[in-house]
């Protein structure tokens, strides 16, 4: 019996549809309201309260992953408050998470240089049709912040839109 344990949890997580609606998958106990990001530590906390509920390290970020996201195409991962606003569980990646960059000072510096300041910033997971369990190697993003799709999958559940993130980094 010990030997086909493990084999039906992995057959149930593996069939388990995919979120449709973040709302019904909170538990009411256990909500984010707010999250933070350390680049330079490469970690996410998740936050109820003062109290840390979940934390999640080796984040992969974008291309170039030090400096803030000044311009599209910069494959820099933005710095400073934000708004997770909306959640896609259609993406190109398993299930992403919207993060609301550009703000206005992101954009009107952009302007002022006569570039676009680029946007689609999300937290996701890997990219769909990578076997489950693997992670893409090294950082690969063109901005956003990557997770492993079990994270990204537990996440999903805890942060409902409108929860403020603070990138830091």
């Amino acid at each position: 019996m010990r030997v086909f344990a493990p084999l039906l949890m992995f057959l149930l997580l593996a069939c388990s549809p995919v979120p449709s609606a973040r709302a019904q998958e909170v538990d009411v106990g256990e909500q984010a309201d707010f999250l933070l990001v350390d680049k330079s530590e490469r970690t996410l906390w998740v936050y109820q309260g003062a109290n840390v509920i979940r934390t999640y390290r080796d984040l992969q970020l974008g291309d170039a992953p030090i400096g803030h996201k000044r311009f599209e195409g910069d494959e820099r991962t933005p710095e400073g408050r934000y708004t997770i606003d909306y959640g896609n569980p259609n993406s190109r990646y398993y299930l992403s998470l919207h993060i609301d960059y550009p703000n206005a000072a992101d954009s009107d510096f952009a302007r002022s240089q006569g570039r676009s300041p680029g946007g689609l910033i999300f937290i996701h997971g890997q990219p769909n049709g990578v076997p489950e369990g693997m992670r893409i190697p090294g950082d690969w993003t063109d901005g956003c912040i990557a997770l492993s799709n079990a994270e990204i999958a537990e996440l999903w559940s805890l942060v409902p839109d409108g929860t403020p993130i603070e990138i830091r980094p």
